[in-house]
């Protein structure tokens, strides 16, 4: 499933669109979305987002875009899944019927891709479902670094798709611990890093299509909306809004604003791309309502994304002729003027009984389980993959993981490890021996660094990360 919005979905041909109404130097003062307008459009906008929940509970309706990209929307509003109920049935809750679709082992169906599982980590996440435990037999996020290219470090599925690329890196720096924490490894985040800004093109946006390398494609307009998923990113994985990457991605869409304050978007002005666009913003702490974002006529993106919201109803329209609202719209747009990015911390559910995260906290024994495995020898040179296993118990070890290893995806994440056998400390791996005070350290969920024992205990979701140097 390909992640993209209507606005990108609805011709294969790229229009070529004016810039619009240039910027004015002289801005008047009251030119911004109040707050008491944002609060208005937030709670008009969560009311019409419950109102998309099936009678069973559901938002995942079937193939291609999905309405599960409410949970995102819906928590940076501040509303938790697990308080969102067809017709008050707590049974049905949305997280816990959305954690047992992801949690079925047929799901995400015979053909997945990489975005089936970063559009899932991001919307479990935001649903207060620990993507790395949704059960004991799914870790979205070694199912997502499964599709690590090991040939061309950095991307996730076929680097062609860049938005792979830039939702994975989205995926795995944007969902934390359930404590707040960063547990993807910073080398590995930087790795993507590396890949997002070789596809910035010359015009200081993105498109969807990788463009690295390649100069004709670097010299093509850039598209609204994965320039802001993309500056996104960027600033997800912790590159400042200050770097020049970043900098050049908001020239680019202050250059495409027009006078009513939405964006000039390939497919023409939409509430879809204006989300994007908000959204990369808010990811990279830059106001979608300052100057640098208010038109000669005193409105903003903020106030574009408000004028195309429906009055009592609460839902977006994607085009402002559209005389009904759109589903995908909606959540693109609630998501963004309430101030978000591509997901949110959940908010704690009100529902008695309900806890803040929906987890599992062991291993079943006998019951195949995935972690993601991350080896950084130091050199730059990572080695990323998904280790499956069939533990004998609540907890694993990390010899049981580098044994593993061996059959992994990708293939090559452990090719030795000394000793072979065994609960001592790990000597050697991938022929990288220690030396001196450069040794083998192993951090799980981005905790502190340990050195690295082959006994060493490994829990269900953890994200086993073994680095060598001093």
């Amino acid at each position: 499933m390909p992640l993209r919005t209507p606005s990108r979905a609805a011709s294969a041909t790229t229009v070529a669109l004016t810039a619009g109404a240039l910027l004015l130097s002289a801005v008047p003062a009251h030119a911004t979305a109040t707050p008491a307008q944002i609060a208005t459009s937030k709670s008009t906008g969560v009311t019409y987002l419950k109102s998309l929940q099936a009678a069973d509970g559901s938002y995942v309706t079937g193939g291609g875009l999905s309405n599960e990209w409410a949970f995102s929307a819906l928590a940076a509003a501040g509303t938790a899944a697990a308080d969102v109920t067809p017709g008050g049935d707590t049974g049905k809750n949305a997280r816990l019927v959305y954690r047992n679709q992801l949690a079925a082992p047929g799901w995400p169906g015979t053909s997945p891709v990489a975005t089936d599982y970063e559009r899932a980590v991001l919307n479990a996440y935001a649903a207060g479902i620990d993507p790395a435990r949704v059960g004991p037999g799914r870790n979205l996020l070694a199912d997502l670094t499964a599709y690590w290219q090991t040939a061309e470090p950095g991307y996730y599925g076929p680097s062609a798709n860049f938005n792979g690329t830039v939702f994975g890196l989205l995926a795995l720096a944007g969902a934390r611990t359930q404590a707040g924490a960063q547990r993807a490894p910073q080398p590995l985040l930087d790795a993507s890093v590396t890949a997002v800004r070789a596809n910035q093109h010359n015009d200081g946006g993105w498109n969807y299509s990788k463009a690295a390398g390649d100069p004709t494609a670097l010299a093509q307009g850039s598209d609204i909306d994965m320039t802001g998923a993309a500056m996104a990113s960027l600033c997800t994985a912790g590159v400042p809004n200050t770097d020049s990457a970043v900098v050049a991605a908001k020239n680019f869409l202050k250059g495409k604003l027009a006078s009513s304050g939405a964006f000039n978007a390939m497919f023409g002005v939409n509430t879809d791309s204006n989300g994007w666009a908000v959204s990369g913003l808010n990811a990279c702490g830059i106001n979608p309502q300052g100057t640098d974002f208010t038109s000669g006529t005193g409105k903003t993106p903020v106030d574009f994304l408000i004028s195309q919201q429906f009055k009592p109803g609460g839902g977006f329209k994607y085009l402002p002729t559209d005389t009904s609202p759109s589903a995908y719209a909606s959540v693109d747009g609630l998501r963004a003027v309430a101030g978000a990015g591509f997901t949110a911390t959940p908010p704690a559910p009100t529902t008695a009984g309900e806890p803040a995260w929906a987890a599992t906290t062991d291993f079943t024994a006998g019951t195949a389980a995935r972690l993601p495995l991350v080896v950084d020898d130091g050199t730059g040179a990572l080695r990323v993959c998904a280790v499956t296993l069939t533990p004998t118990g609540t907890t694993t070890t990390l010899g049981d993981v580098l044994d593993a290893a061996a059959t992994a995806t990708p293939s090559g994440c452990v090719t030795s490890v000394t000793p072979s056998t065994g609960g001592g400390t790990v000597t050697a791996l991938n022929g990288t021996a220690n030396a001196g005070s450069s040794t083998w350290k192993l951090s799980l969920d981005g905790a502190t660094a340990t050195p690295a024992a082959r006994a060493a205990t490994v829990h269900l979701g953890d994200t086993v990360s073994l680095r060598y140097g001093g």
